[in-house]
């Protein structure tokens, strides 16, 4: 039961980060779902121009955690990862 939980919290981080896609996209860059740990966490990858932004930090957790927080309520934070 709990696996089934997971995988709908994972589809739904999925669609929510589809939704938000399209900023990063019209500004050269995108991100990859690497996934969503045990305590909520949800990983990315931040490529492209976000890649290297030096504004990465602030849209990830301005604009992608604040965004992904209120879309599904379990996630406790977005990191990115290497």
């Amino acid at each position: 039961m709990e696996e089934q939980n997971k995988g709908s919290l994972e589809d739904r981080i999925k669609e929510a980060l589809e939704k938000f896609r399209p900023y990063l996209q019209s500004e050269g860059g995108d991100m990859e779902f690497l996934g969503v740990d045990a305590e909520n966490k949800v990983h990315v990858k931040l490529v492209g121009a976000c890649g290297s932004c030096p504004m990465a930090t602030m849209t990830l957790k301005m604009g992608i955690e604040e965004y992904l927080k209120d879309a599904v309520p379990e996630v406790t934070e977005v990191v990115q990862d290497a």
